[in-house]
């Protein structure tokens, strides 16, 4: 393995423009703790990681940890560069989609994120079906209900006031489908800027991605390293991990670097934004180095595109909304929303 470097200049790491003009880093650190790592632990990582090159935090008001987030984000803004060199996003929850939430949830955000305003602000989930912390696979809110695209708009309206209002820049959705982000778009007055998605080598969306690119959407790929830390709500006997792919390992050994390295120059090298986890010093700066140098050939490009196996590890059963339903019924797979 190469000895890493202790920092990496922010200017060598690339960024894509989104279709404002506006540049977002092509890695950023996640959040999200998997109901096992505490906030103190991620804000540490966040200041960290800042001091090291990171100029790109994912964050949610779900994850329970922006309060103490904030206190590292306004740290390096104070010492290490000024706000406008970095990229902050945070999510709606699905309790907060109906309109007069949504700005007090924004605000919410910004508050403990201790900012004045964010780059991107995300509708967590196309479905308003919310769940406690920590619960198992099987757990249904009383209230959940389908997508029904009325209601979806009517928070995207409450999103575009936040623009107005100039709280955020941008506004973008997650888990989201084709189906769903082409009503959307015919009925939207602010596109969307990003759609962050899961996406790996062992699930890798290639239709879906270049739909979001022809559509000047900025596809962010959760999960990209396969998420070895997820919840064990998220795990089913099938899932496969791509760290353990045979392909995936020869390459790494090639360029003598982790096979977590691989999957993120895959990523960035295919167009998308990857935002993988992680509060372990060494991991985190080997992250962002692997998109800040050496790069795959196309060759190996194309080798990591045949390892697809249509692998979803976050399969979102506690967003159904009635009984006998599968997860499949959550994501179109047949190219029409699924009837209520």
């Amino acid at each position: 393995m190469m000895q890493m470097r202790e920092t990496i200049d922010p200017a060598g790491v690339t960024r894509f423009t989104l279709a404002s003009g506006a540049q977002i880093p092509v890695i950023g650190l996640g959040t999200f703790g998997s109901d096992k790592v505490s906030a103190d632990e991620i804000a540490a990582a966040v200041l960290d990681a800042a001091r090291i090159g990171y100029r790109h935090f994912d964050c949610a008001s779900v994850y329970g940890n922006e309060a103490r987030i904030g206190e590292a984000l306004q740290s390096a803004c104070n010492v290490i560069a000024p706000r406008k060199d970095f990229w902050i996003t945070s999510k709606v929850w699905n309790d907060k989609h109906a309109p007069k939430d949504v700005e007090s949830s924004c605000k919410q955000s910004l508050g403990d994120l201790r900012l004045e305003y964010l780059d991107l602000y995300l509708i967590h989930w196309p479905y308003p079906n919310h769940h406690p912390p920590g619960c198992d696979i099987d757990t249904r809110s009383q209230e959940a209900r389908p997508y029904i695209h009325a209601d979806f708009m009517e928070t995207w309206g409450a999103m575009e006031k936040l623009v107005d209002l100039g709280l955020v820049r941008h506004v973008g959705t997650s888990n989201m489908t084709i189906p769903k982000i082409e009503l959307l778009l015919k009925d939207a007055r602010i596109r969307p800027a990003c759609n962050e998605m899961e996406l790996h080598p062992h699930f890798q969306q290639p239709g879906f991605l270049q739909y979001l690119l022809k559509q000047h959407i900025q596809p962010i790929g959760y999960c990209p390293l396969g998420s070895p830390g997820r919840p064990e709500r998220d795990r089913t006997p099938s899932d496969t991990s791509p760290l353990d792919d045979a392909v995936i390992r020869a390459i790494a050994n090639d360029h003598r670097v982790h096979p977590a390295e691989v999957c993120l120059k895959w990523a960035v090298q295919r167009g998308e934004v990857a935002i993988p986890f992680s509060v372990n010093p060494r991991n985190y700066r080997a992250n962002l180095l692997a998109v800040a140098e050496d790069l795959l050939s196309p060759e190996e490009m194309e080798i990591i595109a045949a390892v697809d196996r249509n692998c979803r590890l976050i399969k979102g059963q506690v967003f159904l909304w009635k009984e006998n339903q599968s997860w499949h019924d959550l994501w179109d797979e047949n190219g029409t929303i699924t009837p209520p």
